[in-house]
């Protein structure tokens, strides 16, 4: 059964919309600190360049089978240019990527040494878009939805400044009118203005934070209170809450639950909330199941976790472990719609 849903993701034509970036590793190694400071000293011995941010969950959604446009403002420098090239090669549609004059391409240099981060070096701008070219780019961005017709949007929200309010408004505005299953993966800055988004997720920080709670007991009565306070700002479908080690909750109507985590080695989370996001609206975007969606999406955001840096899923490895672990959860259930 678990192929049945593997093969439907593959009819599936996401878009995602948010901030997109570099992400640029410098490894080496270190056995000395500088005369200079007192810091290590790295010998640098290779860099690699990978497509981050936003463009992480197209490549989760492309690892997938999914068919995926992505939709941001970059640069006109190198760093874009880059990023353009690498998300073409990987059969990202970048019709939607705009270049702006007057904006930097987010680039994330991380240092890395015996598989540990010593240092994250930040080349960026954060500004929301001014207005005028927010507007453009919504007009940009709708005309492409009517040419794509995707079944899914993805709201990547880095607070980078390409989702600003009007844009958020405008676009789910446009989702809402045409049926269109929108999920999102907030930050603070905007994390009340996905108003009537199908899928909220957050983590369980973020959500806290954003609702003033000091204090939120991770059992499943005390996320239904968050769901139910998150409700009441959002007027969302569904809430999918990540738990860190605890896995995940997720309410849909009446119906609640807590998927607790997979014990995992783990080497690295950076992506592992890009995975998640993926993972979950594809699957969802599938069945309309919520409690498949989160089984599946806290199994997929575990695996990653394993690899050293931003990473997206593998399919194949996913579907074995789905078939492994939660075969027997499933069975009997109705996990395509129609």
């Amino acid at each position: 059964m678990f192929d049945q849903v593997f093969e439907a993701i593959e009819k599936l034509h996401v878009a995602v919309v948010g901030d997109v970036m570099l992400d640029t590793y410098w490894f080496g190694h270190t056995d000395r600190i500088s005369p200079e400071a007192p810091v290590p000293v790295v010998a640098v011995k290779g860099k690699e360049y990978r497509i981050g941010g936003a463009g992480n969950v197209a490549l989760n959604l492309i690892s997938l089978g999914a068919k995926v446009s992505m939709h941001t403002v970059t640069g006109t420098d190198e760093d874009g240019l880059l990023l353009e090239i690498m998300m073409k090669d990987r059969g990202i549609n970048t019709e939607g990527v705009w270049k702006s004059d007057d904006r930097i391409t987010t680039n994330k240099i991380r240092i890395i040494s015996r598989s540990q981060h010593l240092l994250r070096l930040d080349y960026e701008v954060s500004d929301d878009l001014p207005a005028d070219k927010a507007q453009r780019f919504i007009d940009k961005t709708i005309e492409q939805f009517e040419q794509d017709k995707p079944q899914v949007v993805i709201f990547e929200d880095y607070n980078k400044g390409v989702l600003t309010k009007e844009v958020i408004a405008a676009l789910l505005q446009y989702c809402q009118q045409n049926n269109i299953i929108t999920t999102v993966d907030p930050k603070r800055k905007n994390f009340f203005a996905y108003k009537g988004v199908s899928i909220f997720k957050p983590n369980l920080k973020e959500a806290k934070e954003a609702l003033n709670l000091l204090d939120v007991t991770p059992t499943l009565e005390g996320m239904q209170q968050v769901h139910a306070l998150l409700k009441a700002e959002l007027q969302h479908q569904v809430s999918l809450i990540t738990l860190s080690e605890r896995g995940v909750f997720v309410q849909d109507g009446n119906e609640a639950s807590i998927t607790p985590a997979h014990i995992r080695n783990i080497a690295d989370v950076s992506g592992a909330g890009d995975t998640v996001i993926a993972v979950a609206s594809a699957v969802y975007a599938c069945t309309g199941n919520a409690p498949l969606m989160a089984a599946v999406a806290n199994l997929a955001g575990g695996l990653v976790c394993e690899s050293v840096g931003t990473v997206a899923i593998d399919k194949q490895q996913l579907l074995d472990e789905c078939k492994r672990l939660l075969a027997n959860e499933q069975e009997g259930s109705q996990l395509i719609d129609g």
